[in-house]
């Protein structure tokens, strides 16, 4: 039965604690009361015992030996200890006398081969020691007991002598009956401790499933609250402290849906107001740069009044196309409809190609082996090296190194400047939307959402982007991205 309890489940720490409890519990009070129970026993069976038999003794030997005479024969001696042994029978009797003539004259009778030799010394002394008389005492000789064990066997050993003259008799019966009797009860108590123990665990089982299922209940639907599940609840029965957790956890989970439910409902507004803030600023933008555009192809006929000007709207007005198409990429990423248009490229190519078409090749180094071929998409890529590349320009050190290796199935693209680093306070925050270096600078040539915007690419891939400190000065980005893109998607698709 303990075997059918334990088979299949999966014991808590809280559970196995309560068992452990309750067997403690049961078996200390099992063997409590048990050991109580057994010494009792014992003792009222050995007391019962040894009082019968020393009592029905001493009576024998007031009765029979006291009627010797003086200096009684041997045969006198042994029909008198065969008539006490023959009228209470369990035990065997011993008569001893010492002549005149210091000759010592025995008689013995009984189941047991009884000499004195059985008799312990210390009861021999006993047993002779003559007392004085006294207002409280008022016999010389008194009867003493003993149990012995010879060769493992109990007996209760007793003797005592006629008073005023007589023989000196010894009783020795033996006590293995009443060994087994305890030794049975001993066997019984043990079985009803044993199945004391069974109980417990029945009753600890009993009250986990009791106490323990509606904690657990509480603990899965804390996990699917925390999975995201916020419409899930509790059924609530009983009136007892967990009915009102119960109670307590369904309130906590209705007022957090609630909230979560204004919460998305707040950032779907704001998201759709900077999409159609972003989409409807397009128009408009696409006409100032075209006329940013003319502006500056005329800006060196303009007078040199204007010129700055002018040459100030043009730049504004590219920061500003390009913050709107971030705004607009960055809400994609949030709504969740960015996709990947996947291609196989030649990762030196693309990234040549992406250097050059922004006018770096001077600026940057490139240490990149032809023929590494990723499946990936381009135009993201694209994306994230124009934000890193840039961003080692602008706040690094020319020249700019860009490494691209292959680790197993990992493409690795590393990025080095020769700046001043990154300073530690900043590093883990480069990747923020809209975070600046320095709060006294507030204004910069960039949105703060280029390197957002890239890491965001390489997630989106199954990637990822790091920013640390080179131990020679700089900084260092490191992009790793799959090889092949389309079988890490599959993969995650799959499960």
């Amino acid at each position: 039965m303990i075997k059918a309890l334990f088979a299949g489940r999966r014991w808590t720490s809280l559970r196995l604690r309560l068992l452990i409890v309750f067997a403690l519990v049961a078996l200390t009070t099992a063997v409590s009361a048990s050991g109580i129970a057994y010494w009792l026993n014992r003792q009222a069976v050995l007391d019962r015992t040894q009082d019968a038999a020393l009592g029905d003794f001493r009576q024998e030997m007031q009765n029979r030996a006291a009627a010797l005479p003086v200096d009684p024969t041997q045969e006198e001696l042994q029909r008198t200890a065969e008539m006490m042994a023959a009228s209470s029978p369990g035990y065997s009797v011993l008569l001893l006398c010492e002549r005149k003539d210091g000759t010592k004259v025995t008689g013995a009778a009984g189941p047991d081969a009884f000499r004195m030799s059985d008799v312990p010394k210390s009861l021999q002394r006993a047993v002779n020691d003559r007392q004085k008389t006294t207002a409280v005492n008022d016999a010389e000789y008194h009867m003493y007991w003993q149990r012995t064990k010879p060769q493992g066997n109990p007996y209760l050993v007793g003797g005592t002598r006629i008073v005023g003259g007589g023989p000196t008799g010894y009783m020795y019966k033996s006590l293995a009956h009443e060994r087994d009797d305890l030794n049975a009860l001993a066997w019984s108590l043990t079985i009803a401790t044993g199945l004391a123990l069974l109980g417990s665990a029945l009753l600890a089982q009993a009250a986990a499933r009791t106490v323990l299922k509606p904690v657990q209940r509480l603990g899965d639907a804390a996990r699917r609250l925390g999975e995201g599940e916020l419409d899930h609840r509790l059924e609530v029965s009983g009136t007892d402290e967990l009915a009102d957790l119960a109670h307590t956890f369904n309130k906590t989970a209705e007022a957090l849906e609630k909230k979560v439910a204004d919460m998305s409902a707040r950032e779907e507004s704001s998201r759709r107001f900077v999409a159609d803030m972003s989409h409807e600023l397009r128009t408009p933008l696409t006409a100032l740069t075209a006329v940013a555009e003319v502006l500056e192809e005329e800006v060196d006929d303009l007078d040199p009044m204007i010129a700055p000007a002018v040459a100030l709207v043009v730049s504004e007005t590219r920061r500003l196309n390009d913050l709107v198409e971030n705004l607009m990429e960055v809400t994609r990423f949030d709504a969740g409809t960015a996709r990947l248009v996947l291609d196989d490229v030649d990762v030196a190519d693309q990234v040549t190609a992406c250097i050059d078409a922004r006018a770096w090749l001077d600026a940057v180094e490139l240490d990149a082996e032809r023929g590494i071929v990723a499946r990936l998409d381009p135009r993201r890529l694209d994306v994230i090296l124009a934000n890193l590349i840039g961003n080692a320009l602008k706040h690094g050190g020319s020249p700019v190194r860009v490494s691209v290796l292959v680790e197993g199935e990992w493409l690795v693209i590393a990025v080095r400047d020769n700046g001043p680093g990154i300073p530690q306070d900043v590093l883990p925050h480069v990747f923020d939307r809209f975070y600046k270096a320095s709060a006294s600078r507030p204004k910069s040539d960039g949105s703060g959402l280029g390197l957002s915007i890239a890491l965001e690419n390489a997630h989106i891939h199954g990637g990822d982007i790091t920013a640390a400190n080179r131990a020679e000065g700089g900084a260092l980005f490191t992009l790793r991205l799959p090889m092949d893109v389309g079988k890490v998607i599959a993969h995650e698709d799959e499960a």
